[in-house]
């Protein structure tokens, strides 16, 4: 049985449901945000064996519901894990703070415990804890420097004279963007600018918070490369053809935006695997830049990222690859720099 874990709106989840049925295979979708308000999960330890169980029970806002149907789920019988994009555990909505912020505290903390039990199966696209390392934008800089990426001029952190001293390398061509992913609002959300003079006026400002400050790499095209396992999906994003996705494709549209696939040189794709297997991953969504000299140039990558749109464009069958390690097919091995 496969235990994908992630919210009930999660349009990749569907697509890789519709492929599970087609095959002929089990698997239970669950959102950890149920958990204590509409779900129970317990782990229990007798006779020298452990056990783990969830419970999900009618929802209580279902006036049809009956109170006493519940679904029990044995997640000994768990073979793999889909970490997609799980929510944090809720309080029941009765009670109020701080007795809500406890209750969800510790039961955050139960369920990631719980879900490291699970490390023993093939996980996707790695345990949480290696997830969250591998988000952490230094590390991954320097692995990808480590193996050989072309690798833009870089300053991350908080200190003016840093930025200064990158502007003036640079002859003023930088880009600045978030350090994380932090979301708290789409009002905070920054995306890739670029670093005007007006801007460096204020460098002291930057003191006040970290950030990535980078030289501006010519684009040709943007790339998108999602490996999953051994196997690597290219997609061009032709950014270039649109003034709003010219610095940062994620604000493309697809009449000004297209996507193609890309037949990416061996060695770039061979370099794409090896930092996804460097930090303990088996699956990661990579960009890159191609220059107009032919340079493949490494910006970022995403061990959780979105897929669906570049298979939607494309016809890349990477929902696939995904089902494949998920039913081991594949192999789904990492190995932790």
């Amino acid at each position: 049985m496969i235990l994908i874990l992630t919210a009930p709106d999660d349009v990749h989840a569907d697509a890789a449901e519709v492929e599970l049925r087609r095959r002929g295979e089990t698997w239970v979708r669950f959102d950890p945000a149920d958990v204590p308000a509409r779900a129970s999960l317990s782990v229990a330890v007798r006779d020298g064996r452990l056990t783990r169980t969830l419970v999900r029970h009618p929802d209580p806002s279902d006036p049809g519901a009956d109170p006493a149907a519940r679904q029990v789920v044995d997640l000994d019988a768990v073979t793999a894990v889909w970490f997609r994009r799980p929510g944090n555990p809720v309080a029941p909505a009765h009670l109020g703070d701080p007795y809500a912020r406890y209750v969800a505290e510790e039961s955050r903390q139960f369920v990631g415990d719980v879900w490291e039990t699970l490390a023993e199966v093939p996980t996707l696209p790695a345990p949480r804890p290696v997830v969250l390392r591998a988000q952490q934008k230094v590390r991954q800089l320097q692995l990808a420097v480590r193996l050989g990426f072309d690798v833009p001029a870089t300053v991350v952190g908080n200190d003016p004279a840093a930025v200064l001293d990158l502007f003036g390398h640079t002859g003023g061509r930088l880009i600045a963007k978030q350090v994380g992913l932090t979301d708290i609002g789409n009002e905070l959300m920054r995306f890739t600018e670029p670093v005007t003079h007006r801007d460096i006026g204020h460098v002291d400002g930057v003191r006040h918070c970290p950030f990535i400050a980078q030289a501006r790499v010519p684009k040709q095209v943007e790339l998108r490369v999602t490996v999953v396992g051994d196997r690597v999906f290219t997609a061009a994003i032709d950014s270039q053809r649109s003034n709003h996705a010219r610095h940062d494709w994620r604000r493309q549209d697809g009449r000004n935006t297209p996507l193609s696939p890309y037949d990416l040189p061996a060695d770039v794709a061979a370099r794409c695997v090896a930092l996804t297997r460097a930090l303990g991953l088996c699956y990661g969504a990579l960009d890159l830049i191609v220059t107009p000299d032919g340079r493949y140039v490494y910006i970022e990558i995403n061990p959780s990222g979105q897929y669906l749109w570049v298979e939607e464009e494309t016809g890349l069958p990477i929902t696939a690859a995904v089902v494949d390690l998920l039913t081991g097919v594949a192999s789904t091995t990492g190995a932790a720099a």
